[in-house]
């Protein structure tokens, strides 16, 4: 048996997408054959606005414990259920600049603005010329 991946498994129809949280290899297809079925994700807005999701946090513990590797996706909702630290994610600051990255939030997925301090280091570095 290979790794254990911890990843979405889609259900529902055409442009209504429904997703099982499981447990399965790595080597199965995504909607093929699972270990087992750890909760569900509705990326779908419901009346009241907020998505659904529904998780066994004592199974998901149990399978990270284990040494299962959750995907990106499953890892951006087990943070949000509290069960990982924020995974790292960083924005490019322009489109097509140079290599300067920036901290995005975790929660909202909307880079971090730095402040006006870290503007003027940035300038700073890279040389540039501040009109005063």
């Amino acid at each position: 048996m290979g790794v254990v991946r911890l990843r979405l498994a889609r259900f529902g129809c055409s442009n209504r997408p429904f997703y099982r949280i499981v447990a399965a290899d790595s080597r199965s297809p995504r909607d093929g054959k699972h270990l087992e079925v750890l909760g569900y994700y509705n990326p779908l807005p419901v009346k009241d606005g907020g998505k659904r999701m529904g998780l066994n946090f004592d199974r998901a513990k149990y399978w990270l414990s284990v040494g299962a590797q959750p995907s990106d996706p499953v890892q951006r909702l087990l943070f949000r259920a509290g069960l990982l630290p924020p995974p790292p994610m960083l924005a490019l600051l322009r489109k097509g600049g140079r290599d300067e990255e920036r901290p995005v939030d975790p929660l909202t997925g909307r880079p971090i603005s730095p402040s006006s301090e870290d503007i003027e280091e940035i300038s700073e570095i890279n040389g540039d010329a501040t009109s005063s």
